[in-house]
C-alpha cells in the first residue's frame, strides 16, 4: 500500500494534534529524533520500499500549564513566527525552509496578506503549501477529520495515557513500538486513544512485513473508531494483496467485499476534507483528488482480484473497473506509485490491450528504477512483444 506525502503529513498532524486539541491547547511541534518511517511504505516481494518523513511532532504531554502551576519553557522548539519564517525564506533554500516548517510548525494561519509577503520574499509554491499545512487552524481541522468524533470521554485524557501515546507515535523501532502498543492495550483497554494506538501498532507490523497482524490490528482499531482514516488506508492496502488472500482462500470474496466497503468509506471521509483558509477551489479539488488516489490504488487491486475469479476467463466488467481505479490512482497524484502502473499493465494485458499494457509497464519501470518493479516490468514487456510477434497481432487492441 502506498501513502503519498500529503496524506502522510495529514495523518501525522492529526495524530500529533489530538491530545492537545482535547485539552484545549494548540500543538507545539518538535523535530523527530531521526527519520521517522511512516505508514504505508513497506516492501514485499516485487514492491518498492520508500520512506518519507513529515517531521511533524509535538511537545510531550507533561509540559502543559494549569492555573496552579508556573508556566514552564515548552519542550522542543517554538513554532516559527511570520518574521522568523520570512527571514529564513530569504536566506535558506526552499528544502531547508520546508523541513523547518514541518518540524516546528508556524504560530499563524495563512492569509492573503501573509502569502503576498512570503512570495515577495521568494517563497516557492511548495513552501507556501507547507506553511498552509502547518498553521494552527489547519492542524485542528485535519485532526477532526482524521480522528473522527472519537469515543465518549475523549475530552478527558489522563496524563499518563497521553505520555504513553506520545512515546508510541515517536518510536522508530517496530519491535519496541509493538511491545509498547501491547502494554498500552493491557493497561488502558478503555482509553479513547486506543484506536489510534492500534494504528501505530499496525504500522509497525507493516514495517516488519507481517500482513496478518496489520489486518488484525486495523480491525481492532476500526471497531473502536470506524472513521480512523489511517487504519482504513492501512487495512485496504493489505487485504486485496495476494500475500493476504492466499492465506484466506475460503473467504476471499468476503475479504474483498470488506476491503471495497472500507475503501469507499475512506473516499467518503477524504471527500469531506475541510477547505483550508484562503485555498482556491482549484487547489482544494487537486488536494482532495491527490489524497483520494491513496484509496483508488487498493480499489483497483480489489477489482483485479475479482476479475481473476471469473469461471470462463477474466471478468470483463471487473477488468474495466480495475482499469478505471488504477488510472485514477496514477493520474490524480503528482507522485504516482510504480506498483499501480504495474498492476494497470497487468490489467491491460489480461484485457488483451497489449500496447496499453506496454505503456503502463514502461511507466512502472521508469518510476521503479533500481527496484524489482523495473525488472518485472521489463520481463512483462518482453513477454508481450513475443506474444504479439507469435500471433502476428497488429498491435492495437
Amino acid at each position: 500500500m502506498r501513502i503519498n506525502q500529503i496524506l502522510r503529513v495529514l495523518v501525522i498532524i492529526a495524530f500529533s494534534s489530538v491530545v492537545y486539541a482535547q485539552r484545549g491547547q494548540p500543538p507545539s511541534p518538535q523535530p523527530a529524533p531521526g527519520q521517522q518511517q511512516t505508514a504505508g511504505q513497506q516492501q514485499t516481494a516485487g514492491q518498492q520500499q520508500t520512506q518519507d518523513m513529515s517531521g511533524q511532532q509535538t511537545q510531550q504531554a507533561g509540559s502543559r500549564v494549569t492555573t496552579n502551576q508556573k508556566a514552564t519553557k515548552p519542550e522542543g522548539p517554538v513554532p516559527l513566527s511570520e518574521k522568523e519564517l520570512t527571514k529564513e525564506i530569504k536566506s535558506s533554500p526552499a528544502e531547508t525552509v520546508i523541513k523547518d516548517v514541518k518540524e516546528r510548525g508556524v504560530d499563524f494561519d495563512m492569509t492573503p496578506d501573509i502569502e503576498k509577503k512570503l512570495r515577495k520574499a521568494k517563497a516557492t509554491d511548495e513552501v507556501i503549501e507547507a506553511v498552509r499545512q502547518a498553521g494552527p487552524k489547519v492542524r485542528a481541522q485535519m485532526a477532526k477529520l482524521v480522528m473522527g468524533p472519537g469515543p465518549a470521554g475523549a475530552q478527558s485524557i489522563p496524563k499518563e495515557q497521553a505520555q504513553a501515546y506520545d512515546a508510541i507515535k515517536t518510536e522508530l523501532d517496530p519491535d519496541k513500538a509493538i511491545a509498547m502498543v501491547d502494554d498500552f492495550a493491557k493497561k488502558y483497554p478503555d482509553s479513547p486513544l486506543l484506536s489510534y494506538v492500534y494504528s501505530f501498532g499496525a504500522n509497525a507490523y507493516q514495517q516488519k512485513g507481517d500482513v496478518e497482524k496489520v489486518v488484525d490490528l486495523t480491525g481492532k482499531s476500526l471497531k473502536l473508531n470506524p472513521d480512523n482514516l489511517m487504519s482504513l488506508i492501512l487495512s485496504i492496502g493489505m487485504m486485496p494483496q495476494p500475500q493476504y488472500l492466499n492465506n484466506h482462500k475460503g473467504e476471499q470474496e468476503k475479504v474483498l467485499q470488506q476491503a471495497e466497503a472500507e475503501a469507499n468509506h475512506a473516499l467518503e471521509l477524504i471527500s469531506k476534507l475541510p477547505k483550508q483558509p484562503n485555498e482556491s477551489d482549484a487547489d482544494y479539488q487537486r488536494r482532495v483528488a491527490e489524497i483520494g488516489s491513496e484509496a483508488h490504488g487498493p480499489l483497483g487491486m480489489i477489482h483485479l482480484e475479482l476479475a481473476n475469479g471469473g469461471l470462463a476467463g477474466p471478468d470483463k466488467a471487473e477488468l474495466a473497473k480495475a482499469e478505471q481505479e488504477f488510472n485514477t490512482a496514477v493520474t490524480t497524484t503528482g507522485h504516482p506509485d510504480p506498483r499501480d502502473y504495474y498492476r494497470l499493465g497487468e490489467t491491460y494485458r489480461m484485457d488483451g490491450k497489449w500496447d496499453e499494457a506496454i505503456q503502463a509497464f514502461t511507466k512502472a519501470g521508469d518510476l521503479g528504477q533500481g527496484t524489482l518493479i523495473k525488472t518485472y516490468a521489463d520481463q512483462q514487456i518482453g513477454e508481450i512483444k513475443k506474444q504479439k510477434a507469435a500471433q502476428g497481432a497488429p498491435g492495437k487492441s
